[in-house]
């Protein structure tokens, strides 16, 4: 007798284990899920905090849409296909041994692996169709633009918005059509429907019918392609321009068309196949498909190139040219430009300034890229706080007078707490940077030493006799987070600002504002323990039922979460507007996708000495306007968007998409106006363009005989030399405007240019100060074309001249005496005189560790001579006849190194003969010194290096005696002596 033993029963350890098991699962599943719950719902809060929930309530609703759409489109054709190819398979079909053990492996998972596989091709749709929610909704949302394309004379507003969202559905149909395509085959092969053996392929009806269905889906969305090709010709760069050319309009058009229309007849062939069952035509047909593309889409355009366009190429194609000069001027801004003819004046005579005073009176001799570490000398005050560097320059009234200005925010860093950074200094205590520092531009102390307009903790100065609010909560330097605010009437931790050597009086404020997301409850500071992986939020006794908690405080992060569409400036500055400081940041809509219009590169474009090349989602661009200006309050955080362009097509869609966020211009108030400028980044790709696209006509275009470039930085000569802000006149002007600027030399190849200028630009940046109302003049273009038989020095070749100058050598060898740097200052330009002038300013700091740069000398330029002296107003005098006739920031001053450059104090009296005498021998010295060492006579070069180190030393003697005095005795060279540059 037999015995069958009973199935083994689930002991009870296992039972435990998978309860176990499953428990941890949904546990684990919890906690990911209130983590994602925590982030959601802390960036909600965010949002809401500022008023600006519609922002990210549309990004949610956009992705989840697209993210089903995606998901549905993919994962239901897929389903569809598979289950047709499994129910329709032929039941009796004989199968090698080879498949027989295919389905065996496939069959225990086919359930699953028929819903498996559609869900994970649905999941990467989804997540792909998710990241196109933008291209959709500015598709739904376009406006026209009542501008045409040249060639399909179609709205403009068709390559902005519908054409990317028609490439990406096709590309994404095409995807799942060839998905389906590709598993069809795979079910039908592995269930007999498609069998190859004996060198024959045999299909089974059903499957001939459903992959002859696909394959002819496909090639028609392949046609669908190849006619959106056609527009897209438009925006695609040929050999010399955007946009199609001579070629690209009489032979790769009609052939994308001839191909689109080859596509659509094969496709048919195969819809035939289906239902007839004969494979030959439409596989012959796809055959002639791929060799008429070749042909069509290659051997034709080289032909017509090589044959017709190269022997004739302006005549065939100046139109296109013509098309890609406009399109491109179109596209940036460049369409209303003001060009003169410039025969500038290269003499300097006597008086030769004094129609130009008002521009001269306010030549910036105090560069924001040098003086950063002499403000942070004098205005830092405790180690936590903190100056940006470079500067900003802005522009104030006072005293009814408009006054150029170099500013900084003393923001906090509490990289310097050093051992007290504890959490709850750094947190609740450290929390805020005070006051703004302002300085003139155009003016120096007796010392070298910038002349503050507004300085000191606390302030004094024009802004805190306006009472403005000083502290500092949101800056470029914030802390990453801090809790503030109280109760009413309770007692004050956070530090406002330190009085008395050493912190001995210390006062205290409490946040009034409402800058942050709630933290007095539990539970939102549960949520935000969580978001900062903090647990003092949860347990510290300082945070209150007021407390608020300030996070992403860096303006341009804050702009850049409300307005995601936007690429922004990478200049935000700060000014007080209506009492408070606020940083204003200009917003720009950019676009790859503007017909017969060149695209650059924008971090390229943007680089300079001022700033390294950014980083942008979207750098190849052909189309960009100031769309937005948006201000970020200091104090409390809050932001305002202000639609500037509201004629810009695409401001208009993402207003649509982002209803009630954007204000209309005319709500800015008269102070904002008088502060908000023409932005540097726009400003710098405007000329990067213009280096090609300051030609008028194809032929001019066609030559390229007179391109330019923008030339670089003297004292950085690697990179480019940044664009400045002056209050300057034109010449076609009536009156001095707040402008920036920027100057072109000729370009080539290989870096062997003439150094010498051919154009000037300028840019009106003042909107005016009335509310309502720009100043029609703001964003004007203005260029100067300088006339080829007029030879300007550039800003290297003038660079140069004062670098090898012998009389300005000598004075900066002495100036370099003992542990002295020379810093030269940003080299500035100005039309003035009816010629172009030249102002450097030359600083003199320690080389040991306290940096301290004070402004010693002034350069100038205009034509072929030059001036060297302590102020600008001496030099200018001394370049123009002893009398330029201009006005200067510095004309009353006296300063008090103006010979030796080692500094004195105020009231030393004028130097003595013997002064005179040993400067004058040190001069001589280093003169026979140079020539001794050019001609190769060691022996001499060693006299004469004596003779110069004896001179300086008596030079220094002297000085310490009281004999350097205050007065210019150093015999400068008059103009006419002065070495050509």
């Amino acid at each position: 007798m037999t015995t069958t033993s009973a199935p083994n029963q689930a002991t009870p350890a296992n039972r435990s284990r998978r309860i176990i098991s499953i428990t941890l699962a949904v546990i684990a599943a919890l906690v990911v899920a209130f983590f994602v719950f925590a982030n959601l719902y802390s960036d909600w809060l965010w949002f809401a905090q500022l008023g600006f929930t519609t922002v990210l309530t549309t990004q949610w609703i956009g992705r989840s849409v697209m993210f089903v759409v995606g998901f549905v489109a993919m994962a239901l054709p897929v389903w569809g296909v598979i289950q047709l190819a499994y129910r329709l398979r032929p039941v009796y079909a004989r199968l090698s041994s080879q498949l027989d053990r295919y389905q065996e492996v496939v069959e225990p998972l086919r359930r699953l692996a028929m819903w498996g596989i559609p869900i994970f091709f649905g999941f990467f749709a989804g997540f792909a169709a998710s990241a196109q929610w933008e291209t959709t909704w500015l598709w739904f949302n376009g406006v026209s633009t009542s501008v045409t394309d040249p060639q399909f004379g179609l709205d403009t507003g068709f390559y902005l918005f519908g054409m990317p969202f028609y490439a990406a559905a096709l590309g994404f149909a095409s995807a799942v059509v060839l998905v389906c395509l590709l598993l069809t085959g795979v079910v039908s092969y592995l269930y007999g429907s498609v069998r190859v053996g004996q060198r024959e392929l045999r299909i089974s009806k059903a499957a001939r019918i459903q992959l002859a269905i696909l394959a002819g889906v496909y090639l028609l969305l392949q046609g669908a392609s190849l006619w959106l090709d056609r527009f897209r010709t438009l925006v695609e760069p040929s050999e010399r321009i955007t946009g199609p050319g001579y070629v690209g309009t009489n032979a790769v058009i009609p052939g994308q068309t001839i191909l689109a229309i080859a596509a659509v007849i094969v496709a048919l062939a195969f819809f035939v196949t289906a239902f007839l069952g004969r494979w030959r035509y439409p596989l012959i047909g796809t055959a002639l498909l791929v060799v008429s593309a070749v042909v069509v889409g290659a051997a034709i355009p080289w032909a017509v190139t090589t044959f017709q366009v190269r022997p004739n190429e302006l005549a065939l194609e100046s139109q296109y040219y013509q098309r890609n000069l406009d399109g491109t001027k179109a596209a940036y801004g460049l369409d209303s430009i003001e060009k003169e003819n410039f025969q500038a004046e290269t003499q300097a005579q006597a008086g030769q300034l004094r129609n130009d005073a008002e521009s001269t009176a306010q030549l910036r001799i105090m560069d924001p890229a040098i003086i950063g570490p002499t403000v942070r000398q004098l205005e830092q005050y405790r180690a936590y706080y903190q100056f940006n560097t470079p500067l900003d320059v802005d522009r104030y009234t006072i005293n009814g007078q408009t006054q150029d200005t170099v500013v900084s925010l003393r923001e906090l860093n509490i990289g310097q707490l050093g051992d007290a950074a504890s959490w709850q200094n750094t947190t609740l205590v450290y929390t805020h940077g005070y006051g703004m520092v302002a300085a003139a531009g155009n003016e120096r102390t007796a010392d070298g030493d910038p002349v503050f307009l507004e300085q000191a903790i606390p302030g004094t100065g024009f802004l805190t006799d306006l009472k403005y609010e000083p502290r500092v909560y949101f800056g470029e330097q914030s802390p990453p987070y801090s809790i503030v605010g109280g109760p009413e009437g309770g007692e004050s931790i956070e530090l406002d600002y330190p009085l008395g050597a050493d912190g001995g009086t210390e006062t205290r404020t409490t946040f009034a504002g409402n800058g942050g997301p709630s933290v007095g409850n539990v539970f939102n500071r549960l949520i935000y323990a969580l978001k900062f992986q903090s647990e003092q939020i949860l347990f510290s006794d300082y945070v209150n039922s007021e407390s608020q908690i300030l996070y992403d405080r860096n303006p341009k992060e804050r702009v850049q979460k409300l307005a995601p569409y936007l690429t922004l400036d990478s200049d935000p500055y700060p000014t007080v507007v209506d009492g408070r400081i606020k940083w204003v940041i200009d917003g720009y809509t950019t676009s790859a996708n503007y017909p017969y219009s060149s695209g650059v590169s924008l971090s390229r474009a943007i680089a300079d000495s001022n700033n390294p090349a950014p980083t942008y989602a979207l750098d190849d661009i052909n189309y960009i306007r100031n769309s937005v200006k948006a201000t970020v309050d200091a104090y409390d955080g809050s932001v305002s968007l202000y639609a500037w362009d509201d004629q810009d097509p695409l401001l208009k869609a993402w207003q649509n998409i982002y209803p009630t966020t954007i204000k209309p211009w005319t709500e800015m108030s008269a102070d904002l106006m008088s502060h908000v400028r023409y932005p540097t980044d726009l400003m710098k790709v405007q000329r990067s363009m213009l280096g090609v696209y300051h030609v008028d006509d194809a032929r001019s275009f066609f030559q390229q005989d007179n391109r330019w470039t923008t030339p670089n930085d003297p004292q950085d000569p690697a990179t480019f030399q940044p664009p400045y802000y002056l209050t300057m006149k034109m010449p076609n002007q009536d009156d001095p405007s707040y402008s920036m600027f920027t100057s072109f030399i000729p370009a080539s190849q290989g870096g062997q240019a003439r150094n010498v200028l051919t154009g000037y630009l300028a840019v009106d940046s003042n909107a005016g100060n009335e509310q309502g109302t720009k100043r029609p003049d703001y964003g004007k273009l203005r260029m100067l074309v300088i006339d080829s038989s007029t030879t300007v020095p550039g800003p290297g070749q003038v660079q140069n001249t004062f670098d090898s100058d012998t009389n300005v050598s000598s004075q900066i060898n002495i100036l370099k005496q003992g542990q002295s740097q020379v810093l030269n200052g940003n080299l500035l330009t100005l039309p003035v005189g009816g010629g172009l002038l030249y102002v450097q300013p030359v600083f003199v700091q320690s080389s040991g560790d306290t940096k301290l740069p004070q402004l010693r000398r002034v350069l100038v330029a205009f034509g072929n001579k030059i001036a060297f002296e302590n102020t600008l107003s001496e030099a200018l005098d001394t370049l123009f006849g002893g009398d330029s006739g201009a006005n200067t920031g510095d004309e009353t001053v006296t300063p008090t190194d103006q010979n030796s450059g080692t500094g004195g104090s105020s009231g030393t009296p004028a130097p003595t003969g013997d002064y005179a005498a040993a400067l004058q021998e040190a001069r001589d010295a280093l003169t026979a010194r140079q020539a001794a060492l050019t001609s190769g006579d060691l022996a001499g070069f060693a006299t004469q290096d004596a003779r110069l180190t004896a001179a300086v030393q008596r030079l220094l003697d002297l000085e310490s005696q009281g004999q350097g005095g205050t007065a210019t005795t150093t015999p400068t060279p008059a103009p006419s002596e002065t070495p050509a540059g």
